[in-house]
């Protein structure tokens, strides 16, 4: 059962050019039509079909973009589409939109290229939420990928016996939400510093995940100590789920599932 909430899609544009934007002769990857649907308006569709959901907010650095996507130029003019204005990264964005946003109710949080993101999907993190987490997370368990897709190029993250892989899916239920935000932009600074990066995360947390003797909520118990926040995460049965659009070889992985999933009989 969904509860009520608000959505937030990040959709903001690298910097130094994006390879899928650039083949599919677009300024933003965002509005990138896979199957002639650009992927901010599947994703809009998928997160308006959600029972519960109220405002749906875009993180966007240019406003103007939605304007020949009559889908998302009419819900925009309508007031249905929220629009923000990114900041310098990420992480800041996000901080800045749990800001204007508020939390009033929860924010489900995705990114523009997740245009597999379904219904089920994202009822399941909301219904699957801790109710005592300030942030839930969606992971993906590597066996249920790899058994559907074996060719999908996914970056896991071994904690114990288990594999996993990030969704792109978030649920903040509380304002410590924005001190994990927080966090993740202070490590975003460091990316370029591993010594300090590895300091602020601690060395024996990465030794033993290294090890593989970490278990994914001591991992995720670790983390919230750091962030001051009770982070959960929340496993997706859905092969999908961890499947985004960061690459050519994504966009063409993606728009293969689709074909199928919309051409599959009722």
């Amino acid at each position: 059962m969904s509860i009520a909430c608000n959505a937030l899609v990040l959709a903001g544009n690298r910097r130094e050019g994006d390879s899928v934007a650039q083949m599919a002769g677009v300024s933003h990857k965002a509005i990138a039509a896979i199957n002639g649907v650009p992927m901010l308006l599947r994703l809009y569709r998928t997160l308006s079909a959600v029972p519960g959901i109220g405002a749906v907010h875009v993180c966007i650095d240019d406003a103007a973009l939605l304007d020949h996507i009559p889908g998302l130029a009419d819900a925009r003019d309508a007031g249905r589409l929220r629009i923000i204005p990114p900041a310098e990264s990420p992480a800041a964005s996000l901080a800045r939109s749990l800001d204007e946003i508020g939390l009033d109710l929860p924010l489900l949080v995705t990114t523009a290229d997740h245009p597999l993101l379904s219904v089920a999907m994202v009822e399941h993190i909301l219904g699957q939420a801790p109710a005592d987490c300030d942030l839930a997370v969606g992971l993906a368990d590597a066996a249920i990928v790899s058994a559907a897709y074996p060719g999908a190029i996914r970056t896991f993250y071994r904690f114990g016996k288990l594999r996993v892989s990030g969704c792109n899916l978030f649920l903040a239920r509380t304002g410590r939400a924005r001190d994990v935000a927080l966090f993740w932009r202070r490590m975003e600074r460091h990316r370029k510093k591993p010594l300090r990066l590895i300091w602020e995360i601690g060395p024996l947390a990465l030794f033993r995940v290294a090890l593989g003797n970490l278990g994914l909520e001591d991992a995720f118990a670790h983390v919230s100590r750091l962030a001051r926040a009770r982070i959960r995460p929340v496993l997706l049965p859905f092969p999908e789920a961890p499947i985004d659009v960061d690459k050519p070889a994504d966009f063409e992985l993606v728009s293969e599932i689709l074909r199928r999933r919309e051409t599959a009989p009722q």
